[in-house]
């Protein structure tokens, strides 16, 4: 099982986009989860297509589990 960590933001032009961080820290808290959405705000790190994000929408960790198949492909 493989794990993401969401963080979602709203934009300047009032919009909702998510940065998907692969394979957190165990046991990370909500602390430092906040601390990091602010300060991807406050540097305005991620200014481009989508607009500058505002604010912080909420945070997730998403749990996936993935099943591959053996094909006969010719």
């Amino acid at each position: 099982m493989t794990q993401v960590l969401e963080l979602q933001f709203e934009t300047a032009a009032g919009k909702t986009t998510t940065i998907a961080i692969d394979a957190p820290k165990p046991n990370v808290s909500a602390e430092e989860i906040q601390q990091v959405m602010q300060t991807i705000i406050a540097k305005n790190v991620f200014d481009g297509q989508a607009s500058a994000l505002v604010a912080m929408t909420g945070a997730r960790i998403v749990d996936r589990q993935v099943r591959e198949f053996e094909l006969e492909i010719e």
